[in-house]
């Protein structure tokens, strides 16, 4: 029976990352999710409390993943961006639901959304740490504080992944290219 409902589990985090992604939390329907897992909403709401819960679950889900495939590694912050871009590349949801939740979670101050955030919260506050760390022992540059080479380095890894078309059609590289692009800058911001 547990096996069974870590299935049901399973199917609606799948379909409500694919929903999401293609239309945000406002957008989606959980009668589309319910569908597309094989499953119905009542289980949606089991599970999840709510289409807020689903999103905050399936944003969770994303961050672990993300960090577990892609962990920082402060001694060579140009590989790690260039590892990220190449994770964007292959999970393009990724960087959709993440605009999603830019868009529509941010700054809301409810409860809800302090809890929708904490595990990239917890995952920023261990890179920010090893940063620092590696900062202290003149590993990296400290012109910035810990957080802001985080963001820069963040920044960078996703440049390909949430330009605009527009920016997007100019620069018409290779994939490797683009992402020879994002581990150069690194390198070059690191270098100063």
């Amino acid at each position: 029976m547990a096996g069974d409902a870590e299935a049901t589990r399973g199917r609606l985090l799948e379909a409500a990352t694919a929903e999401f992604s293609a239309r945000g939390l406002a957008g989606a329907r959980v009668d589309r999710i319910a569908a597309a897992a094989g499953s119905n909403k009542a289980q949606i709401y089991h599970y999840f409390g709510s289409k807020d819960g689903l999103f905050a679950a399936v944003f969770d889900r994303i961050v672990a993943r993300t960090t577990s495939d892609v962990p920082i590694d402060v001694d060579d912050l140009p590989g790690y961006a260039g590892r990220l871009h190449d994770s964007y590349t292959a999970r393009p949801e990724v960087q959709r639901i993440a605009a999603w939740h830019r868009l529509e979670q941010s700054g809301t101050g409810e409860e809800a959304g302090r809890r929708r955030v904490r595990s990239i919260e917890e995952s920023n506050r261990a890179k920010v740490a090893a940063i620092a760390a590696a900062q202290a022992d003149g590993r990296l540059p400290d012109r910035w504080s810990a957080a802001e080479l985080l963001g820069l380095v963040l920044q960078v890894s996703t440049v390909w992944h949430t330009t605009v078309p527009e920016l997007d059609d100019l620069t018409q590289g290779s994939p490797r290219h683009r992402r020879d692009v994002v581990v150069d800058a690194v390198r070059r911001l690191l270098a100063g």
